[in-house]
């Protein structure tokens, strides 16, 4: 009977904390049209966000590791985010990326991670028949 309730409230143990850890580390993917609708009432809270990164959007100070853009979606609503961190070597204009942060009360999505997409070119090529 003793081992029966010993393991009991280890097994109880181990699914508390995973279910408090996958809460806690799980956020809200939202488009840009989502994150529009729900207006301030999404402030500072942790959130992602999926975009294409806006031509000519990309400033960068140089010597830090602060870098501001803008992204948009299909819905043509664009988001302004900063990000302070290592950048991604495939960020650039036009790319696919997934920011993850908050969205503080001036509107500029505070990222805490960047995330790119990989190019189509990555993909593999359909083989064609050769002709003898």
């Amino acid at each position: 009977m003793k081992f029966a309730v010993g393991s009991g409230i280890i097994i109880l143990t181990i699914a508390y904390l995973v279910i408090t850890g996958v809460s806690k580390t799980s956020t809200y993917f939202l488009s840009l049209a989502e994150l529009a609708e729900r207006g301030p009432s999404i402030h500072g809270t942790g959130i992602r966000v999926k975009g294409n990164v806006v031509a000519g959007s990309i400033k960068r100070e140089m010597g830090s590791l602060m870098v501001d853009f803008q992204i948009s979606d299909d819905s043509k609503k664009t988001l302004p985010v900063h990000y302070k961190g290592v950048v991604p070597d495939l960020f650039k204009e036009g790319i696919d990326v997934v920011v993850e942060g908050h969205v503080a009360p001036d509107g500029v999505f505070q990222a805490a991670t960047l995330l790119t997409s990989c190019p189509s070119k990555y993909e593999g090529q359909k083989e064609h028949p050769t002709s003898s």
